[in-house]
């Protein structure tokens, strides 16, 4: 996998906001979201899931609050419709008020140096700083390049620094091995089929939310089957298409999760599969598209690469 100089300011138009505002915003949130966000201070950010109560996901989000009283949570846009009236169903008599914050806000990835001016160097990942009234959100890296998130009101000055395309950006976001959930896989995975659990995604000293004691099983059982895994191929991928291994053209055994056109050539993808398969460095086949039957002529060939991140066993 080609890996450019990830260096400058992109714009961010895939991610979505939704505002929670109220004394009850924080405790509100913690009872629905598989991270902690009662313990939530302003020097943080969190990586965080929304789960049915088979524990399926139906969004993912980065939290963050800009005062005492109000937390943004970041998702991609084609979930916050439904997530925001999935969520509002359950507000019931906690004061906090839940709404599309979209067009309040102006978002910017920043890659290499552009990150370390914001940050400083060697700043955690989810570790939060503010600049004015922008908050600066510390994310994992990709290409060995430091990499950060910008939230600021519309209207406020805007950093400088040399640009970063936006589809720079989003092979970012698929180069970190942190993958953002969109409607094409929404309800397919449990958090730790997306390695949430490796990367701060769900705290599992929490109360309850809706889904923790299939999350938790996963987790301490050793029920879990499938891990998130970063592949490459040659022809396009998207989110949704099913993978399979040479042997088994019929039973799939995972899913693309996310993608993006790789800067050097071809498509780089996460993709959530069977741990055996992965293990095994099987080649594995993408389907071209969602509900299409896999075979020879149909299949895209992918190549497994490593994690930039390690997967932990003890939580």
């Amino acid at each position: 996998m080609t890996q450019p100089l990830l260096n400058g300011i992109a714009p961010v138009s895939h991610l979505g906001v939704i505002r929670a505002l109220g004394e009850d915003a924080a405790p509100f949130l913690h009872g629905q979201l598989t991270n902690d966000f009662a313990l939530l201070d302003l020097q943080h950010a969190r990586l965080a899931a929304f789960c049915t109560a088979k524990g399926r996901m139906l969004a993912s989000f980065i939290g963050f609050k800009r005062s005492k009283d109000e937390i943004l949570l970041l998702c991609d846009r084609s979930l916050l419709a439904p997530t925001l009236k999935r969520l509002s169903m359950f507000v019931l008599r906690a004061k906090c008020k839940l709404s599309d914050a979209t067009a309040d806000f102006t978002l910017l990835g920043l890659a290499g140096d552009s990150a370390v001016q914001a940050l400083g160097a060697g700043a955690a990942p989810w570790t939060k700083s503010d600049d004015g009234a922008a908050s600066l959100i510390a994310l994992y890296p990709a290409a060995g390049q430091p990499r950060a998130l910008r939230v600021a009101p519309v209207g406020a000055p805007l950093p400088e620094g040399p640009a970063l395309s936006e589809a720079d950006w989003l092979w970012s976001e698929v180069a970190s091995g942190i993958a953002t959930l969109s409607a094409p896989v929404v309800d397919a995975f449990v958090p730790q089929m997306l390695n949430y659990e490796s990367v701060e995604g769900v705290n599992f000293k929490k109360g309850c939310y809706p889904g923790q004691e299939v999350v938790a099983r996963s987790q301490f059982r050793g029920t879990l089957k499938r891990r998130a895994y970063i592949a490459h191929a040659q022809q396009p991928l998207a989110a949704g298409m099913e993978v399979f291994t040479p042997e088994d053209l019929e039973q799939a055994t995972g899913t693309v999760v996310q993608a993006a056109p790789a800067p050097g050539g071809g498509w780089d993808a996460i993709v959530s599969m069977q741990i055996s398969s992965a293990e095994q460095r099987l080649l594995a086949h993408a389907a071209l598209g969602e509900g299409q039957r896999a075979d020879a002529a149909q299949a895209v060939a992918l190549q497994l690469q490593p994690l930039p991140y390690a997967l932990r066993e003890d939580i």
